[in-house]
């Protein structure tokens, strides 16, 4: 590929001029800051810890357990002598000087109050700021440290006050997260299972390659959700991504530690995914590294992954084209052990086994050349997990609706060209659908600007006027998810005085992320809900937030809007990744059944106005939607319903139906059934209830 192409530079130009003229400054309110109401009873622990400038860490004295809630709050200020201005609990602001800092928290402020738990080892350091309200995840010791390199020094001190409250009742428990147990064997974990698994994986030439030293049994949202938490992050797939990658990460003050590894083979393949552990700067020659490949087979309903990872240590000379590539601590065990260690923090394990193949790899030499050694045992972790996969429920639900009630009318193709998932035969008869439950439909950011079109608009009232349910639509303003969040807990708080039924909420982009927010600190609306789905919802963010208000500006113009009342601004630091995840990492557990429809789309059914924004999110993954990545859709531990194959804005809105021609032209793909899609998720959400009750996400 070249850089220089005119296509690629034309792209590059339009992303830069993007992010440059729109990109909304880093706000300064730690998650969980405000809003959010004080735990009922006393802490079991409230007491404030002072620390100084030149302390990168200060350990609290206090161990925590999962499930406890900690408030911290922080006070004082520090001056480091090359700033040109002193700083609170948030940190400087980041500027282009911090993209070549290595600092505990490479996309937070350098100076920033900062939290861990656990071993110092493996344990994922988090923001606290001036204010950070946090339910955990796995126990341990608790340090606080400041956001600087080890060479910094700050004249100054914080004081934070610690409050640790037990876990509330009907909320998060130790039990609630899986604890992690070593056993000698795990069932369907035997010779049988390892003749199909090949010791090492190879180049496309067919050389072999680095050694496969561990396996993960779990889901593909379980396992990319555990590497995250880990702190690995998900590496670009090519030196075009990495480009892209790079450059929005720049335009957000963000490190860049996402560099490509090349590909190895297994089962036929490149690696699926790929994940690193590195530094700024060092990335280049120094890293933790893994390749990961889906298994054409399972155990015992669990999906495999096998995984080989290494840890780069500098450079060497490449013995098949006499290049220059990286070189491999050659104790490989170490690396498997690391990968151990950082996952089993997770909570999302259950159990760890080491498994000892026939003929084991006890020493060899890389692809490249360079030798390793090994005790020959493979790692084996199996997921906490229980079986929350309803994709295949789904697609006979929808595939029955589309068959039998035609509700999108006639001129649609098979239902099984909709979704990625087949169904399982002959479309099903359906039932009456049971009213026992209301339906609230929660929309995304920018629906206030158009009152023509509603998320899920023809659904709504095909459910009113052919199955006679209670529908009700919830507008919300362009504001923070937080500020949403409230007007959604005084909502529900309101429908409850006069009508007994709980609702089941739907929630569509933005409005997954608002409605989740009002979760953690609203008994009243966790008492109100069944049952919440989001379909192609914002739960995990989006990486290109800080080009959003850009690209809303051209829909407003494209799609003629019109007046767009509220704080975008505020609305698009709430759908940044850091943010989202932060929240997800603080309330692992939310208390109510969780349903997730992701969309993905592709160039070829992917509408014009998108088309670049598809692009740029391919850079870091191409299962995207042209505003979402599919893992940033799925609610963790959520009941998976599958994926629908179509763009952002046609899973939801009916811009087919304008009668703009300018309008259907810049949406050319938005014929689809969602009022099949929406019928089928709150049938499937009420047969779930009502057969079973679901275990909390």
């Amino acid at each position: 590929m070249t850089l220089n192409s005119p296509k690629i530079s034309s792209f590059l130009s339009i992303l830069l001029l993007a992010g440059l003229l729109a990109s909304p400054a880093r706000g300064s309110q730690s998650a969980g800051a405000a809003g959010q109401s004080a735990p009922e009873g006393r802490p079991r622990v409230s007491q404030e810890i002072q620390f100084f400038g030149d302390q990168s860490w200060v350990d609290t004295g206090f161990d925590v357990q999962a499930g406890e809630r900690v408030i911290f709050t922080s006070t004082g200020t520090l001056r480091y002598p090359d700033a040109g201005q002193a700083n609170g609990p948030e940190g400087l602001p980041r500027g282009w000087g911090d993209l070549v800092r290595s600092l505990p928290l490479n996309d937070e402020g350098r100076g920033a109050v900062i939290g861990r738990v656990g071993d110092a080892s493996v344990a994922q350091p988090f923001l606290i700021g001036a204010r950070r309200d946090v339910t955990i995840r796995m126990g341990g010791r608790l340090s606080l440290g400041i956001n600087q390199g080890s060479k910094d020094r700050a004249e100054g001190a914080y004081r934070v006050r610690v409050e640790i409250y037990p876990a509330a009742p009907g909320g998060a428990t130790p039990s609630d997260f899986a604890s992690l147990r070593d056993v000698p064997t795990i069932p369907g974990v035997d010779a049988a299972l390892f003749a199909k698994v090949p010791r090492r994986n190879g180049d496309k030439d067919g050389n072999p390659g680095d050694m496969i030293n561990f396996l993960i049994l779990g889901s593909e949202q379980t396992v990319v959700r555990a590497f995250e938490l880990a702190g690995w992050v998900k590496v670009d797939r090519s030196p075009r991504d990495a480009v892209l990658h790079g450059l929005v990460a720049s335009l957000s003050k963000e490190s860049y530690v996402q560099m490509p590894m090349s590909e190895l083979y297994l089962f036929g393949r490149f690696q699926d995914y790929g994940f690193a552990h590195a530094e700024p700067l060092r990335v280049v020659t120094t890293r933790h590294h893994l390749r990961l490949w889906k298994a054409p087979f399972s155990v015992n309903g669990r999906v495999v992954w096998v995984g080989a990872a290494t840890h780069d240590i500098g450079l060497e000379r490449d013995n098949r084209n006499n290049g220059v590539t990286h070189k491999i601590d050659p104790n490989i065990d170490e690396e498997r052990d690391y990968v151990s260690q950082t996952l089993s923090a997770t909570g999302l394990f259950a159990l760890r086994s080491y498994f000892l193949p026939a003929n084991p790899l006890l020493q060899a030499k890389t692809a490249t050349g360079g030798s390793f050694h090994s005790n020959g045992k493979v790692l084996i972790l199996q997921s906490a997990e229980a079986s929350r996969n309803l994709s295949t429920q789904f697609t006979d639900i929808f595939c029955g609706v589309m068959n039998k009630e035609h509700p999108d009318g006639t001129d649609f193709a098979g239902c099984n060209i909709y979704l990625e998932d087949q169904p399982s035969g002959p479309a099903k008869a359906l039932g009456p659908l049971a009213s026992n439950y209301r339906i609230l439909v929660i929309p995304g950011v920018l629906s206030s600007c158009q009152n023509n079109v509603q998320a899920f608009q023809q659904g709504q009232e095909h459910l009113r006027k052919i199955h006679g349910l209670t529908v009700d639509f919830l507008q919300m303003p362009n504001d923070s998810s937080m500020a949403n969040a409230e007007r959604i807990a005084a909502y529900l708080r309101e429908a409850m005085r006069t009508d007994p039924r709980k609702f089941i909420v739907v929630t569509y982009s933005k409005g997954a992320p608002d409605f989740m927010e009002a979760l953690p600190y609203n008994p009243e609306v966790r008492s109100a809900v069944a049952a919440y789905v989001t379909i192609a919802g914002a739960v995990g963010g989006t990486p290109i937030a800080e080009t959003m208000p850009a690209m809303a500006q051209r829909y407003v113009d494209a799609l003629h809007l019109g007046s767009c009342q509220g704080n975008l601004t505020e609305a698009f630091w709430s759908l940044r990744s850091d943010v989202r995840k932060a929240f997800l990492t603080d309330h692992p557990d939310l208390g109510l059944p969780a349903f997730s429809l992701a969309a993905v789309s592709e160039p070829g059914n992917t509408s014009n106005m998108l088309q670049e924004n598809w692009r740029v999110l391919a850079a870091y993954d191409k299962r995207n939607d042209s505003q979402l990545l599919q893992s940033d859709t799925l609610v963790p531990n959520g009941y998976y319903l599958g994926v629908a194959r179509t763009d952002h804005l046609a899973v939801a809105l009916g811009y087919e139906y304008s009668p703009d021609g300018y309008i259907r032209g810049a949406l050319d793909y938005n014929h689809f059934p969602r009022v099949a899609l929406f019928e089928a998720a709150v049938r499937l959400v009420i047969e779930t209830l009502q057969t079973s009750v679901p275990p909390r996400p």
